[in-house]
């Protein structure tokens, strides 16, 4: 019997993608770059480097795979990646800004968008400005 492949991708300084699992067999995280975190959170960001993300992250048993981004990263890229890895389905933070670019991936290549809910504990954003570090 095939897997079901979950793809979701992001920061992760923190992780709100558990339930995501649930939604197939397989789960890949596509993990952005240090330079990318920084562009779209500040100069503060992010609080750990890509490799500490990703050794956190595949410390988590529910996650199956682990991609680093590289640091320049086109929107062909990630489509390329995208056709690549075959995901059944990709999940996605409700709000997420780029929604309607993995909502024409999906689409593209035969596979479910599902949002996922956020859950209602601090961000990582919000903890940042907790122990000043933003």
């Amino acid at each position: 019997m095939e897997k079901r492949v979950v793809l979701v991708g992001g920061c992760f300084d923190l992780l709100h993608y558990k339930q995501a699992k649930q939604k197939g067999d397989k789960l890949i995280v596509l993990l952005e770059s240090d330079e990318k975190v920084k562009k779209l959170k500040g100069d503060s960001r992010p609080i750990h480097s890509q490799s500490q993300r990703k050794q956190m992250l595949e410390a988590l048993s529910f996650i199956d795979e682990v991609i680093m981004l590289p640091r320049v990263t086109t929107d062909q890229d990630y489509v390329n990646l995208v056709e690549r890895i075959k995901p059944d389905v990709i999940a996605v933070t409700v709000g997420d800004p780029m929604v309607d670019k993995k909502r024409q991936q999906a689409a593209r290549f035969g596979a479910t968008l599902v949002e996922i809910p956020k859950i209602h504990t601090p961000s990582t954003s919000q903890l940042a400005k907790l122990l000043g570090l933003e």
